[in-house]
């Protein structure tokens, strides 16, 4: 099967690529600039070197260029392709040897590169801590996490299904809000809330409360107490009976409220420790909170309220994270900064993160070098031969082409030192 020619790009995609083809392209003219140089400077002092006598080092020494400059072209082709398209033994090298050649690289790279010395030579030697510590701090940085961060979460929310954290949440709220028994829990809550003491406060706030309403609102007092009254009550003994009551009702609450030994509150501390224990103890109270849970969290509502909550939680974190003045936003730049600023002061904390780092990294040179160095095969492997060729060409031509140049310089010294060699030294010897 004929070897097919090369690309004129040899597979350049990028800016960067072209650059490299159009210097290429450069140094080829000049190595072959320099071929037909020695040429024609061959054929010049070849045809009069008998009427000038030094013209015969001239043309030993452009010969000789010639011979480097063609030796290497051959050479420097050789690897690529093949030479003219003669199909020559041991040439198109890269595209023949593609294979070992990928093998080769990737061994390489895990033998030299991958190897747990290396990584733990490179890794004690620098604080990545320390790095990423001055990082953080410098000016600009921290909102670039920010960024990062917020980015990442309106990935996350985008790519998320309604529907599936819908059930999520709901899933959640039954197994552990709805679905478990909250007497004892309850129980236990009130239990803790008594032993704190911290029912004497509501009861300040509710006789606070009730004497505050009771003395800005004496008439609605009287229309209570009045209606309670018999119609056949005389209205005079009727309002000396709502002042008295409302008298004794301001008085009895401005007692409690300033009292802290008043009966009431330790009535009330009575009630609410036997309810407390009933919740735990009586199973009929038990059955009565279950039965309110339910029909208060029926399945309907908790799929309402899962719903609008992810909705709003949803839009909330959109807005946030989407402006860069929000609060969130700027909490998390300032915490990434105070972070760094942490990691620059704490030089344990720095101890402690290049050490976890370290480990880390050798567990996964460990674990994964010739996994990595099969990538590198397996790449090359998949390559197109004549590609592969290219690729590699489009890399390191430039400089092989100093092989050409270099050859055609040596080659001339060669040749004119071999040619002074034998017509000074060697041919009077056989004169």
């Amino acid at each position: 099967m004929p070897q097919a020619s090369p690309s004129k790009t040899l597979g350049a995609v990028t800016p960067a690529d072209f650059e490299k083809l159009a210097q290429l392209r450069k140094m080829k003219a000049l190595a072959l600039g320099l071929l037909i140089l020695m040429a024609i400077i061959f054929i010049f002092s070849f045809s009069l070197q008998e009427r000038y006598e030094w013209l015969a080092y001239v043309r030993a020494a452009s010969e000789g260029g010639m011979v480097g400059a063609i030796a290497d072209w051959f050479a420097v082709t050789a690897l690529f392709r093949y030479p003219l398209g003669i199909k020559i033994p041991h040439t198109n090298i890269v595209a023949t040897k593609k294979d070992e050649i990928g093998a080769g690289l990737g061994t390489f790279i895990e033998d030299n590169f991958l190897s747990q010395e290396v990584v733990h030579e490179k890794l004690s030697t620098i604080s990545g801590a320390r790095l990423v510590g001055t990082w953080l701090t410098t000016a600009g940085n921290a909102p670039r996490v920010g960024d990062a961060i917020a980015n990442i979460g309106l990935g996350a929310i985008t790519v998320l299904d309604d529907e599936d954290v819908r059930e999520l949440i709901e899933g959640l709220t039954r197994r552990h809000l709805i679905d478990p028994v909250w007497g004892p829990t309850l129980s236990r809550g009130a239990t803790s809330f008594l032993d704190g003491g911290h029912h004497e406060a509501l009861i300040d706030l509710a006789a606070d409360r009730l004497g505050q309403w009771l003395e800005n609102n004496p008439q609605a007092f009287d229309k209570i107490v009045s209606g309670q009254l018999p119609s056949w009550v005389p209205s005079m003994l009727d309002r000396f009976i709502d002042n008295r009551a409302h008298h004794e009702a301001v008085r009895f609450v401005r007692a409690v409220r300033d009292d802290a030994q008043h009966p009431v509150r330790g009535t009330i501390g009575t009630f609410l420790r036997e309810l407390a224990t009933d919740l735990q103890h009586k199973q009929s109270l038990i059955d009565q909170v279950e039965a309110v849970k339910h029909d208060i969290f029926d399945s309907p509502r908790v799929r309402s309220l899962t719903e609008s909550t992810w909705q709003a939680a949803k839009h909330a974190l959109t807005d946030s994270l989407t402006d860069p003045t929000s609060e969130l936003r700027v909490r998390i730049d300032r915490a990434a900064e105070d972070f760094g600023r942490r990691l620059l002061g704490d030089t344990t904390l720095q101890y402690k993160i290049d050490v976890w780092v370290m480990g880390v990294a050798e567990h996964l040179v460990g674990t994964y070098r010739h996994d990595i160095a099969n990538v590198v095969a397996e790449t090359v492997q998949r390559w197109d031969a004549r590609e592969a060729a290219e690729k590699i060409e489009l890399q390191v031509g430039k400089d092989l082409q100093f092989i050409r140049i270099n050859g055609t310089v040596v080659g001339s010294l060669a040749g004119l030192v071999i040619f002074t060699i034998a017509h000074n030294l060697v041919s009077p010897l056989f004169a």
